[in-house]
């Protein structure tokens, strides 16, 4: 599958000047297949309306510093129900990284917007963008350091490359370094707010590949989940089974 660095390219304006822009030839070396130190090929795969109890299982998991940095405020147990009984399935894209035994262990929130003007922001730093979703992440504490992010942050840009979408839109708190290292490494124009950040990382037109590419991840995704699900379907067995012998 590709890595995100061989198709998306930064979105910057004329007036824009990074301090921290690499040389040419530095931006040229980005832009080549992943290497060896790129994150795990982990299978990622859609999570819909039957998984919404594992999203809120994934989400309460969070401490409350993960929780301040994922939703910009320390979100109560209550609020994040109501975030999962809220989200709309048919209009976003939810996608998820699940262990063996079935756990969401990593959530990428793809959303579209529902009004114009929410997207003020974004068209007047890129005149002519009309397209484009917010991208929002989260990992359990377990499983970090193990590039979950980068992947999940990966497949969503390609969806949405693949849906026509030109602009992936990332706002966090200035303090979520880890999320913003991810939006900067894969070429994003970010810009600090006071405590606030905004990424945005401008996308390409599709094509043959990026297509291929993501009709070969949903499989994987959907072929690995069915495989854990088998998995786990004998372990109970086995289980309930050496229960049964022990009677």
């Amino acid at each position: 599958m590709l890595g995100m660095d061989a198709f998306l390219q930064p979105c910057r304006t004329d007036t824009d000047v990074d301090a921290d822009a690499a040389p040419a030839d530095a931006r040229a070396n980005a832009a080549r297949e992943p290497t060896a130190s790129s994150p795990a090929r982990v299978p990622v795969r859609e999570v819909g309306v039957r998984h919404r109890a594992q999203i809120l299982w994934h989400l309460l998991q969070l401490g409350p510093q993960d929780r301040y940095l994922r939703f910009g405020h320390a979100a109560s147990d209550e609020q994040i129900r109501h975030y999962v009984e809220a989200l709309d399935f048919e209009r976003d894209r939810v996608l998820g990284v699940f262990n063996r035994k079935l756990e969401l262990i990593a959530l990428a929130h793809l959303a579209q917007p529902r009004e114009v003007r929410e997207v003020r922001e974004v068209r007047e730093v890129h005149e002519g963008t009309t397209r484009f979703v917010e991208l929002g992440v989260s990992v359990s504490p377990h499983a970090r350091g193990r590039g979950y992010g980068t992947l999940l942050f990966e497949r969503a840009a390609l969806y949405a490359v693949n849906q026509g979408i030109d602009t992936l839109y990332i706002q966090a708190l200035s303090e979520n370094a880890a999320m913003l290292h991810i939006a900067r490494k894969a070429g994003a124009q970010i810009e600090r707010l006071g405590s606030e950040s905004e990424a945005y990382l401008r996308l390409p037109e599709a094509s043959f590949r990026t297509r291929l590419d993501q009709l070969l991840a949903d499989h994987v995704g959907h072929v690995d989940y069915w495989l854990k699900t088998e998995a786990s379907t004998l372990r109970d067995v086995l289980t309930g089974k050496r229960g049964d012998d022990a009677l």
